[in-house]
């Protein structure tokens, strides 16, 4: 075989290889696609303190992992401690008063009484000097005395029921229902929550990092003063072109590949998929449409987000932004099934490289 004719051999291979390998990445990346781009995805909680004081003491290292309820940082008690003594001796000065009231009132009934009694009796004798007077016997000023004694009577009567109305006001429907014991109380709750707040606690299991938190530092209210991730809510994201997510569903399978763990593949779910990209988000401003001018042919492809679940916890040597090679295959087609298993675990021999 001559060599003009070897060579027109390994050029027709070659370009049935490039064309064969070219039509398989067009349609696999419909059947099978896969990404680069994905990372390893978790919770950020800013842990910000509920009260204003002095740090006293720091019970955890940086990067230290942590269970829910340990205690992670400690603040100076002693001013709250002085608040919760002054609410209580607030509460009691309230029952004081309540107690007060409570004899002010029985007073005031007696009073009532007294007073109802002066006011019949007045009006009794209003009544005789007046069919005296009818009869001739009395003068008209005993009748003026009589109507103005019955008046101030009447009178007297009617302050001291309003001056039981307003007691009865203050006391409230029962025993310790006083609008100053309920203020009291209030003040007792909120000081021991505040008390309470002087421990800043693990809101669950984590890790705490870039800890900058020393003693002496001054926590302040609604400010960050610790970093905490919750290792037990990880998952994987990972930016596919969208022209490659015509197939996918949610619920779908997928393998992933850690470049943390080369050689070794894991299996994920399809959880969600986000509906929209930061670059195309429009705040009201008050300005024109600004429109986006490309002279390319051929534009880049647009990404989007997908979000993956694993029904095993990750590995703890994971970290949030650990890069992940993903691959989405359908669970019914063997072929595609096996093909997108060959490409991943090929992609996670290469780990072993970079």
């Amino acid at each position: 075989m001559s060599a003009e004719k070897t060579f027109k051999r390994w050029m027709t291979t070659l370009i049935v290889l490039f064309i064969s390998l070219f039509s398989y990445i067009i349609i696999s990346d419909l059947h099978v696609p896969m990404t680069s781009e994905g990372r390893v995805q978790s919770y950020v909680v800013q842990i910000s303190p509920e009260i204003t004081g002095n740090v006293v003491s720091v019970h955890v290292a940086n990067n230290q992992r942590v269970t829910k309820g340990d205690v992670l940082i400690s603040v100076e008690r002693r001013k709250f401690e002085i608040a919760l003594e002054k609410a209580k001796l607030s509460l009691q000065s309230a029952i004081d008063q309540e107690n007060t009231l409570y004899s002010q009132k029985a007073a005031a009934i007696a009073n009532i009484a007294r007073a109802q009694a002066t006011s019949d009796n007045a009006n009794l004798e209003y009544q005789r000097i007046s069919k005296l007077y009818q009869q001739k016997l009395v003068a008209k000023a005993d009748v003026d005395n009589a109507f103005a004694s019955q008046q101030v009577a009447s009178a007297s009567l009617t302050a001291e029921q309003q001056n039981l109305k307003v007691i009865e006001s203050q006391l409230g429907s029962e025993k310790g229902q006083s609008t100053p014991v309920k203020v009291a109380r209030n003040n007792i709750a909120q000081a021991k929550l505040d008390l309470a707040h002087t421990e800043i606690i693990a809101p669950s299991d984590g890790i705490v990092t870039n800890l900058q938190v020393q003693v002496g530092t001054k926590a302040k209210v609604d400010r960050p003063i610790l970093t905490f991730i919750p290792t037990n809510k990880m998952w994987v994201t990972a930016d596919f072109r969208e022209k490659s997510l015509g197939k996918a569903k949610l619920g779908s399978p997928a393998l992933v590949t850690f470049d943390a763990f080369p050689g070794q593949v894991f299996d994920l779910t399809l959880a969600t998929r986000d509906f929209g990209i930061n670059s195309v988000q429009q705040n009201p401003d008050g300005n024109l449409a600004r429109v986006e001018i490309n002279n390319r042919w051929v534009r880049d492809a647009q990404r989007i987000r997908v979000n993956f679940v694993s029904e095993q916890a990750l590995s703890p040597r994971l970290f949030i932004g650990s890069r992940a090679t993903v691959v989405i295959y359908p669970q019914k087609s063997g072929f595609w099934s096996t093909m997108a298993k060959a490409q991943i675990k090929l992609v996670s021999w290469f780990h072993y490289l970079y």
